[in-house]
């Protein structure tokens, strides 16, 4: 259908984009290039993979080089001349005429390939292109750029289609052996002038509507549109515009989406949708061409007769006779003149081959036209302030994002130095991620361009390129505007995907900074959702207990959080909790060192088995306990919870984590949090006695009968320790309140073995507080017996006056003596120490040595020296005793005389015996009758031993030379003394028995003759 709406022309900015260079001939500077020359013989001009292609008149083909030398040359159409050239893929299709032949001839050539014959390329295809019995010229044709089609325009109107011609070149057939045409359109009796396919869209443009292959067919007063392929294709040509061109004055575009024509009138653009918005371009025109982006118009020599200075100037532009060609550079899409110029004698041909525009005189003078470089169009752009025209070049280019940017920098300082700030701000938007943002944000610090600042800030978060200090420039700015609303907004605001990659937490900032900047600013609420939105369990706290001073809430987020993140979070703040929330803070406590796994709202009945009602006062004496018993925080571990992701900032606190999944956790150590309640001691108690009796079954009321047993998820060292901080540090809570009902509790704690007090650590406390029914209980428990004797000795001596020391010196006496003698000389040394102890304990005295003397504990020189030591004992006190005790002594003496005469008369009888043996001249009387084996008569043949014995002959072994009565008795004095000859070799059993025993170990050895001893083989030798 005709679109006969009529559009406003466009008009088009002229600038210089090319440079013009003449062409020489590469062994003739001074000359065009050799072929060129008889440029009147030049048929057709066309650009090829393999190199430029010129066809003369005479049916040659050259292919050239970028020197315009030919490279191979071969004679196309025999006795005719080329027409109509294209190269798609190395295959050559030409059109000429021949001599032989009626009509006009398609040949189809294999460039790649040569004929070794004739050195030409190989001919793949011949015929005839002729309809119909009458044949007609062609007048233009078009070949697909995937070889699958070929359409021919002939004068009389009609179009020709050849489908599938890749397919049919594949096959080895004859040379005439082409796909059946098919006439696709007639418009008779207008010829057609111009053929193009529009060419299926890249597969990566996603904008493009039609995926099918279309021909677009011109003719001298109209522009059709055929459907070549795909769905709906085979019907008839549809009417775009009832505007035609002339010949050679319809061409595609460089990305074959649309055709471009030229009539005097404008130049206009059709697509699939129809005509496209014309640009005013006046003139008669003889021919278009195109290269890359541009559309090169060439107008018809003309002929300057209105004015003299109009014919000066056009002879002097042409450099002849006044006959002159103009050439015009479009680009099309920019909507602007690259470049304008006047050739002489015409023009030949237009060619667009290695990147330049070569054009081709009448005269065979040849001219390059070469791009400039895009800087220096830029650059052009620049000087005139036309950036919006910079940008749309550069994206016709196709050029890096960089150079995208800096034209929006440049655009964007151009309109600040202006005093543009909301189109300035526009443009430098667009330079996010190439300038530094540095570059910007000074530009915009001034008060007044505040607002602008914060909408590039914005954008730099929202891409995810912000740093910390953008996110505070950023808040600081809401926060100096009390702009809560877009506060609001920017900390809801989700960030934006940047490729494949995710920032942290989907955060379009740096939460850290965000959450530091509210505090800063007095923001709480903000603060608080941000960190609780995002599981900053820490930093939720950090405002709500330090900013908000919300402890109610955050006393509520903990329980909710997990004993695991509680831990750590109770240790830090837990001091300030129970300064404020004393009551809930104990109760928390106490279920997260209590409770293996979520930690569940209390319930109304108080768990506490006893409750301390000594008010709360302060205890500095047990804080150097606590300084060194608390265990260093644990490491800050933070539990994933599920947020609710449709919170509501304006009321942060109603949406709480939701509790971890029960699991066995390992409870927190309670000395954790023995520093915080330094002010608290009333709860301090509470929470110990709790703890100890949830956790380990331990209490005073029920006293267990044994250590429970540490679960199997405890270390049973560190629990071992856990509860014997609890109740060192109850006992010292107990004995500083210093209330009977206390010190009730203290001594039930000493006074248990089941409960696991440290004795060491408890006598240090008794000894502190100056509690004395403690440190006698735990000096007993520790057997450090002597240690109650001498306390109340010190306390007599204190206060000699009050007998309940010395009784009770006499008591502990009674008790710990039968079972530890040396307790009775320290006893009896006090007692006699002044004459009122000894006047008031005379008889505990005289029960003393009677006790000595029973059990033999004292020498009585060691009493007397005791006794006389002072004046205060008198010799009568002692007298019967000591009388006793001479009696006894002088007993033991005569005993001891005694048995050293026996002694005496024994050694004498051995000596005298032992010289009898030895001397030879003494003879020895056997007077022996019975054997002292068989004990029967002793008769003939009988053996004498010189020890007194006697035996039959018979009652002996063989061979036995010794008595047998007394090997017996001196073998096991010899091996004594053997295994004391080894001993005497074992040095180092030796010196450990010194060290252990002393002088006795030395005694002994000399004893039994280690130091001395004559070996028993040094004897025998």
């Amino acid at each position: 259908m005709a679109n006969t709406t009529g559009v406003a022309a466009t008009a088009l900015r002229q600038f210089v984009f090319f440079d013009v260079h003449p062409v020489k001939d590469i062994h003739d500077l001074a000359s065009s290039p050799e072929i060129f020359k008889n440029a009147s013989e030049i048929s057709t001009i066309v650009s090829s993979s393999a190199g430029l292609l010129a066809a003369d008149i005479h049916g040659s083909i050259h292919i050239l080089n970028k020197e315009f030398v030919s490279t191979t040359s071969w004679v196309a159409h025999m006795g005719g001349r080329v027409m109509h050239m294209a190269e798609r893929k190395g295959v050559l299709v030409t059109i000429g005429e021949e001599d032989a032949v009626r009509g006009s001839l398609l040949k189809i050539w294999d460039l790649e390939k040569m004929d070794p014959r004739t050195q030409a390329p190989v001919l793949l295809r011949s015929s005839k292109v002729q309809p119909s019995n009458k044949p007609h010229p062609v007048s233009c044709f078009a070949l697909s750029s995937t070889l699958s089609f070929l359409a021919i325009g002939l004068a009389d109107g009609t179009v020709l289609l050849y489908r599938h011609l890749d397919q049919s070149l594949s096959s080895a057939s004859s040379l005439t052996a082409l796909p059946k045409t098919r006439t696709i359109h007639e418009s008779s009796p207008e010829p057609i002038t111009g053929l193009g396919f529009r060419e299926l869209p890249n597969p990566t443009n996603a904008d493009a509507k039609d995926n099918n292959l279309h021909l677009f067919i011109v003719t001298t007063n109209s522009v059709y549109l055929y459907h070549v392929s795909g769905k709906g294709s085979g019907g008839s040509s549809v009417l775009l515009d009832d505007i035609g061109c002339g010949l050679g004055c319809a061409v595609m575009d460089w990305r074959a989406e649309k055709i471009v024509l030229a009539r005097d009138e404008a130049v206009y653009g059709y697509g699939l949708q129809g005509r496209e918005p014309p640009y005013a371009y006046e003139g008669y025109k003889s021919s278009i061409h195109t290269h890359l982006n541009y559309v090169i118009v060439v107008s018809p020599p003309t002929t300057v007769s209105t004015s003299s200075a109009a014919r000066k100037l056009g002879a002097q532009a042409a450099g002849g006779d006044g006959d002159a060609s103009r050439v015009t550079v479009f680009d099309m899409e920019n909507k602007v003149v690259g470049y304008t110029g006047m050739f002489a004698e015409g023009i030949k041909g237009v060619i667009s081959e290695w990147g330049n525009i070569y054009i081709l005189t009448n005269g065979g003078q040849l001219t390059r036209l070469g791009e400039k470089s895009t800087s220096a169009k830029l650059s052009m752009l620049y000087a005139k302030a036309l950036y919006p025209l910079a940008l749309s070049l550069a994206q016709t280019q196709h050029l890096d994002e960089s150079y995208v940017a800096d034209i929006h920098r440049q655009h964007g300082d151009y309109l600040y130095t202006k005093g543009d700030w909301d189109g300035a701000m526009t443009c430098y938007v667009k330079t996010i991620g190439w300038v530094k943002p540095s570059y910007v944000v000074r530009k915009f610090l001034d008060a007044q361009r505040i607002h602008n600042l914060v909408t590039y800030l914005q954008e730099l978060h929202a891409l995810g390129l912000a740093n910390a200090d953008h996110t505070t420039l950023l808040l600081n700015t809401y926060t100096k505007l009390k702009d809560v609303a877009r506060l609001d907004s920017f900390i809801k605001t989700e960030s934006r995907r940047s490729g494949a990659a995710e920032s942290n937490g989907d955060l379009p900032f740096d939460l850290d900074t965000a959450i530091r900047v509210c505090r800063q600013a007095g923001y709480f609420d903000h603060a608080s959702y941000l960190a609780k939105r995002y599981k900053r369990h820490e930093d939720y706290l950090r405002v709500m207990i330090e900013d908000a001073g919300k402890y109610g809430e955050a006393l509520t987020y903990l329980r909710h959080l997990g004993a695991v993140a509680a831990e750590s979070n109770l240790a830090r703040y837990g001091r300030a909790m129970l300064d404020n929330l004393p009551e809930e803070t104990t109760q928390l406590l106490i279920d997260l060192c209590t409770i293996s796994g979520p930690l569940t709202v209390p319930e109304a009945e108080d768990t506490t088995p006893q409750q301390s009602s000594t008010p709360a006062v302060s205890a500095p004496s047990y804080l150097s306990y606590l300084a060194l018993s608390r265990a260093p925080a644990a490491e800050d571990k933070v539990e994933e919870l599920k947020a609710d992701e449709g919170e509501d900032l304006t009321e942060p606190q109603e949406t709480q984590p939701s509790a971890p999944t029960p699991s066995k956790e390992k409870r927190p150590s309670p000395t954790l949090y023995f520093a915080h309640f330094v002010d608290h001691p009333s709860y301090f108690v509470r929470f110990l006695e709790s703890v100890a009796a949830r956790r380990w079954g331990q209490s005073l009321s029920s006293l267990p009968s044994s250590l429970p047993n540490v679960s199997s998820g405890e270390d049973e060292d560190s629990e071992k320790r856990n509860q014997a901080a609890v109740w060192n540090t109850l006992l010292e809570l107990y004995l500083d309140g210093g209330s009977p009902e206390q010190q009730d509790k203290a001594l039930k704690i000493l006074t248990s073995d089941s409960l696991p007090c440290d004795k060491t650590h408890a006598l240090i406390l008794c000894s502190s507080y100056s509690y004395t029914r403690g440190l006698v209980i735990f000096w007993e428990k520790l057997g450090m017996y002597e240690d109650v004797l001498r306390f109340w000795m010190d306390k007599h001596n204190a206060s000699p006056s009050e007998s309940s020391a010395s009784t009770e010196v006499v008591q502990a006496l009674v008790r710990y003596g039968p079972t530890h003698p040396h307790l009775y000389e320290l006893v009896l040394r006090f007692l006699t120490s002044t004459p009122e102890l000894l006047t008031r304990h005379q008889a505990d005295v005289e029960k003393i040595l009677e006790h000595i003397e029973k059990e033999r504990t004292i020498p009585p020189l060691g009493v007397v020296q005791i006794l006389s030591r002072n004046g205060v004992a008198s010799v009568g006190l002692v007298k019967n005793w000591l009388m006793g005790r001479i009696k006894e002594a002088r007993e033991e003496v005569q005993t001891d005389q005694q048995l050293i005469n026996s002694y005496r008369l024994e050694t004498n009888a051995k000596l005298k015996q032992v010289a009898e043996l030895e001397d030879p001249m003494h003879a020895k009387v056997f007077s022996v009758t019975r054997c002292s084996q068989c004990s029967g008569q002793l008769d003939l043949p009988s053996v004498h031993f010189m020890c007194n014995h006697s035996y039959h002959q018979r009652c002996l072994l063989d061979h036995e030379t010794e008595c047998p009565l007394c090997v017996r008795q001196h073998g096991v004095i010899q091996e004594i003394r053997r295994n004391n000859e080894r001993m005497a070799d074992q040095h180092e059993l030796f010196l450990a028995d010194v060290q252990d025993n002393g002088f006795k170990a030395v005694a002994s050895g000399f004893g039994k003759g280690l130091l001395n001893m004559t070996r028993l083989d040094d004897v025998a030798v």
